[in-house]
This record gives C-alpha cells, sequence and structure tokens, in this order.
C-alpha cells in the first residue's frame, strides 16, 4: 500500500477555502438566528397573560356561556341572549346588550 506523498496530495485553492469559510459563517448566523428567534417567541408568550376578577357578578338567572376581554373591559355571554359589558378595574357593570333571536 502506496502512503502519498506531500506533492501528491492536492492542495485547497483560494477559491475553496474562501467557500468553505463563507459556508461556516453562514450555518453560524442560521444557528444563531434559530436560537433568537426561538427566545423571542418565549420571551413574548409568557408576556401575556390576561387577567380577569376571581369572581363575576351576573344578574339573577343568567349564566355565562363565553368571555371577552379588552383593554380595559370584558365582556360576557350570557344563556339569555345578552352581552354584559364590565369595567375591568371596578368591576361594575357598563352596558348590557340585549341580542335577537332572528
Amino acid at each position: 500500500m502506496n502512503v502519498p506523498s506531500e506533492s501528491e496530495i492536492p492542495q485547497e485553492t483560494p477559491q475553496l477555502k474562501l467557500l468553505r469559510r463563507m459556508v461556516m459563517a453562514l450555518t453560524a448566523v442560521m444557528i444563531g438566528g434559530v436560537l433568537v428567534t426561538f427566545a423571542l417567541i418565549v420571551i413574548r408568550l409568557s408576556d401575556r397573560t390576561p387577567t380577569l376578577p376571581e369572581q363575576v357578578e351576573l344578574p339573577d338567572g343568567a349564566g355565562a356561556l363565553a368571555v371577552t376581554i379588552g383593554s380595559n373591559w370584558y365582556a360576557v355571554v350570557t344563556d339569555d341572549n345578552r352581552i354584559l359589558i364590565f369595567d375591568k378595574t371596578t368591576g361594575k357593570l357598563r352596558q348590557s346588550v340585549a341580542l335577537s333571536t332572528d
């Protein structure tokens, strides 16, 4: 078995050396970009938790079907076809909207 001598081993051309370095740099940038994107997603999703009061006082005979949260209000859709809009800080009823059953 012949071991190739130093002169027989093909040498890396400058263009190939540049290409190899560019591929390594691109790989590092892509890995960094994926890590930054993942970190931003985790930070943004962990920041946003809606706040609701512990207890909501509904009128007699009304049951809650759905809740919607706004910036300074929350609305409760009741089973008697009404939308009740409450103030988020005080918990007082702001508005009651009757829904038609058509």
